[in-house]
């Protein structure tokens, strides 16, 4: 009886319930994604899933903002150089995401995935867009929302790019497209040689 009490208060299961979404998505894609196989996973019953994320979109919503908080972190750990006008903002942001792309690939692809999911279940749009708006503003400290939205647009591209094409990440290159966009230069070497 004492047992089922203790098993009953459970005040992180909401938590385990999120991060074994999360890995049975960065294992078997959104479409192994089930209340059984993230109750499996979590070693919680069926009825837990249930309980704390009624549909799967409800699920994927929980496991798609706490995959979004992977670039978010980088970026207010960085957020100073960011915002630092004396900082060469295009370099910091190729080396950010460098740091990012370089760090745990399977996070990187996982939050890719849950992202792009949003293209098939709206209920994921707006958590998608999320950390979007959340560099947009910390950009526009910068530079003006356009060009934010604009840098984002790019990032999104380059990281695309390398997660599909499994090739390596070109910081430089990041950096010379992002000063394109920015302004603040006018390209490397190689356009002198065009």
């Amino acid at each position: 009886m004492a047992a089922a009490a203790t098993r009953r208060y459970d005040p992180e299961r909401r938590q385990r319930i999120i991060d074994a979404a999360i890995r049975v998505v960065g294992r078997a894609g959104i479409a192994g994604l089930s209340h059984r196989t993230v109750a499996a996973e979590a070693d919680v019953p069926l009825g837990s899933t249930t309980y704390h994320f009624k549909t799967l979109d409800d699920l994927l919503v929980a496991a798609l903002r706490q995959a979004n908080e992977g670039f978010a972190k980088v970026v207010r750990a960085h957020g100073d150089a960011l915002t630092d006008p004396a900082r060469d903002l295009a370099a910091e942001l190729a080396r950010l995401t460098g740091a990012w792309l370089g760090g745990d690939r399977t996070g990187v692809e996982l939050e890719y995935e849950l992202y792009l999911a949003a293209l098939r279940r709206p209920a994921l749009r707006a958590v998608a867009a999320e950390w979007g708006e959340q560099v947009t503003e910390l950009l526009t400290r910068r530079t003006d929302p356009r060009t934010a939205r604009a840098v984002i647009a790019l990032l999104d591209g380059i990281c695309l790019h390398v997660l599909l094409m499994g090739g390596a990440y070109d910081e430089e290159y990041a950096r010379d497209a992002l000063a394109r966009i920015l302004g603040t230069g006018a390209g490397s070497a190689a356009d002198s040689a065009e």
